[in-house]
């Protein structure tokens, strides 16, 4: 398929996507739970534990009382006892929301700090991760992969479910919930994840086979050339034309 039928097609299902019906628990994506509350906090719980299978993802972002946001340390290690999510513990859950309740900023000032200085989304990244590591002095392996590190090489890993949250806080459509302003959508970077990167290498939409940073900002640089001001629009209808095995 030639680049411009490509894009045609590409847009179509952007379009056809753009919907609320794309948010069920027929079809359960984090993002439905996010969509419910549109609190940046919340949000970023959905988008960190945002891995392995959708229906298990939402079946437990939906059992987790976000109200304990606001509660007493206590409170939040009494009520999360016991509960557990694939690699990350009960401990390693508490830490997230305490981490995230003594956050003196709002997640968009801390994320617009770093951003700020050179327009790349990377580094309001950094500044986040470092500001949630030191909200909580707490580590351990579950922990770590829930909220990341800051890398030496930052172009090592895509950071996918950052990636993915930022479009949901910067994006407004019927799906994005376009939460915070003063960072252009046109910054984002792609969320990466197996079924995009699969989708993309077959369109021939990237041509670098590793999955990593570098792959994600290529990617993203092939869909400025379909829509420069916007190019992360394309990324719901790729992860789902990857997911249910569409034929393009």
């Amino acid at each position: 398929m030639d680049i411009e039928k490509l894009k045609q097609r590409l847009d179509e299902e952007v379009a056809s996507r753009n919907s609320k019906s794309e948010l069920s628990l027929e079809r359960p994506d984090p993002l439905l739970i996010a969509s419910r509350y549109k609190d940046e906090k919340i949000a970023l719980i959905c988008a960190l534990f945002a891995y392995g299978n959708a229906k298990q993802i939402v079946k437990f972002l939906d059992s987790l009382e976000f109200s304990l946001l606001e509660a007493s340390d206590e409170k939040i290690k009494q009520s999360l006892k016991g509960f557990k999510y694939r690699f990350q513990t009960s401990e390693d859950i508490v830490a997230l929301f305490i981490a995230l309740k003594r956050l003196d900023r709002s997640i968009e000032e801390i994320v617009r700090q770093g951003y700020e200085v050179n327009g790349d989304i990377r580094d309001g990244l950094w500044e986040l991760i470092g500001a949630l590591r030191e909200a909580y002095d707490y580590d351990s392996r579950g922990y770590s992969f829930l909220i990341g590190k800051i890398p030496k090489n930052k172009n090592y890993a895509p950071f996918k479910r950052y990636m993915m949250y930022f479009r949901w806080m910067v994006r407004k459509d019927f799906l994005d919930l376009g939460l915070w302003s003063g960072i252009d959508k046109s910054d984002l970077i792609i969320p990466l994840d197996t079924h995009t990167h699969t989708v993309s290498l077959k369109l021939g939409l990237l041509k670098r086979k590793s999955y990593d940073m570098k792959s994600a900002i290529e990617l993203t640089n092939t869909l400025k050339s379909f829509d420069k001001n916007d190019p992360i629009k394309y990324d719901f209808a790729l992860y789902r034309i990857g997911q249910e095995q569409i034929d393009i």
